[in-house]
């Protein structure tokens, strides 16, 4: 069920800004439909009582016979008008409050005209009266009357009122008046308005969605670029007041990381460094001794120490030294590496990966890249590389002929110190910190390392950098 929730905060927002678009216009709509079925049921029976009153004047003062007469020139499908001796509406009995009441109006008002008693009935359309509306309007008039025409089968199809007036002699006037109809909520012309509307009320939520989030997405991408180099600008202090805040937080916590890491960094490097003095006096009271192998031993782990010293210091300097990024010729770098080892071939007939540039910088790019080349040549005797293009991304792959890696262990490579070789010889099980020092290297340069295992043998590195614009 999650996974077909929306992902991203723009969307939510978007989905609740049309949820709550679509509720109240619902609420909307229902609203002024009850509020005009109740203006509509107090019209109605304005009318009934204004009918009422004209008719009323109309006949209290003519005999029974010329009431009969004004009735039938009057009567039509829509308004039945008769007179007789027997009321329409049988009970005295209203049937509902409203209607009682209007009962009581009418012999008010009527009773200086001789009226007696007033009768209120609701009553449902008839066969009659639904096929009273007329023929169909025809195509040569025009809008208004045919609008009117509309109208006057609606009524005619309409619930009716029907009302008995009984005389001061005793005769019974019986008319109809029919109740409004009640249109659609939504009219068929009024849809692409409401289109219209809906469409300029989601297109304003995007572009102002876009406007709100777009300093969240700057964070999102400085964050994930502090987490590649610390080095990284500081991000951009501006939007509201809480995106500002937020942003205050994310550059107090980069500068907080980068002075631990650097006074650590600091450490490392100044602990090696005070190493070499030490070092050198050895070695060179080692030198003032006879030839032994217990002398042969000590200068064996002597030159251990010194190459820890070394790897040391230069992995501190790559993190300490401040080194302006630079456009480089990728393909040219990586040729000038791979002629200063024999064992390693490069593919460079491809004259589509020439000319590649990226933004790094070069020492330590060509750092990065001769740890990745010395670590094949090491491990799998023989480098075999070559460099690709796609999607704005350049890609140097490395294929050495060793063992590879086992699958569990690609991962954990990357730490510092690692060794998957156990020799305490430095020069066939290294330090463990060139794959550490390329792939920060390749990460502060907006790049990534991958290692897998060739299908047909060995390791295949994969160095990744961003095509520069």
């Amino acid at each position: 069920m999650r996974r077909f929730l929306p992902q991203t905060l723009p969307v939510w927002v978007l989905l609740i800004v049309i949820s709550g678009l679509l509720i109240s216009q619902v609420a909307t709509l229902y609203i002024v439909s009850r509020d005009r079925a109740a203006a509509n049921d107090v019209v109605d029976l304005y009318r009934l009582n204004d009918r009422a009153f004209s008719l009323v004047q109309l006949m209290h003062d003519a005999t029974p016979e010329e009431r009969k007469a004004t009735a039938t020139g009057l009567f039509n499908s829509t308004y039945a008008l008769t007179v007789s001796d027997t009321p329409a509406v049988t009970s005295s009995i209203a049937g509902d409050d409203e209607l009682a009441e209007l009962e009581d109006i009418l012999v008010g008002r009527l009773s200086k005209f001789g009226i007696t008693d007033a009768r209120v009935r609701r009553d449902p359309a008839t066969r009659e009266a639904d096929d009273a509306g007329g023929a169909a309007p025809g195509p040569e008039i025009g809008q208004v009357e045919r609008d009117l025409l509309v109208l006057a089968a609606d009524f005619a199809q309409s619930d009716k009122l029907t009302a008995s007036l009984r005389f001061a002699d005793g005769q019974w006037l019986n008319f109809t008046e029919p109740i409004t109809p009640v249109g659609p909520i939504l009219s068929v012309d009024s849809l692409p308005l409401y289109g219209l509307i809906a469409g300029l009320v989601v297109i304003m939520s995007i572009w102002s969605l876009r406007r709100l989030t777009a300093p969240y997405r700057m964070m999102e991408t400085a964050v994930n670029r502090i987490g590649n180099d610390l080095k990284s600008p500081p991000v951009t202090e501006s939007g509201s007041r809480e995106v500002r805040a937020a942003a205050r937080a994310i550059n107090a916590m980069q500068t907080r990381l980068r002075e631990y890491v650097e006074d650590r960094e600091h450490l490392a490097a100044a602990l090696a460094h005070d190493l070499r003095t030490p070092m050198t006096r050895m070695r060179l009271r080692l030198e003032l001794l006879r030839r032994s192998p217990a002398r042969e031993a000590l200068a064996h782990d002597l030159a251990d120490i010194e190459s820890i010293a070394s790897s040391v210091i230069d992995f501190a300097k790559f993190e300490v030294t401040e080194e302006k990024a630079e456009r480089i010729d990728f393909w040219s770098l990586v040729e000038s590496i791979a002629d200063s080892y024999d064992t390693v071939s490069f593919d460079n007939d491809d004259t589509r990966s020439r000319g590649l540039i990226c933004m790094a910088r070069p020492v330590a790019l060509k750092r990065c890249v001769t740890n990745l080349v010395q670590n094949a040549v090491t491990y799998g005797k023989m480098a075999h590389l070559s460099l690709s293009r796609s999607d704005g991304t350049i890609t140097l792959a490395i294929r050495d002929e060793g063992p590879g890696i086992p699958q569990a262990q690609i991962d954990a490579v990357f730490g510092s110190f690692v060794r998957l070789e156990q020799s305490r010889n430095r020069q066939t099980g290294g330090l463990g910190l060139g794959l550490t020092i390329a792939r920060n290297i390749a990460r502060a340069a907006g790049g990534e390392v991958r290692l897998s295992n060739h299908p047909q043998g060995g390791l295949l590195t994969e160095l990744r950098l961003p095509l520069a614009a």
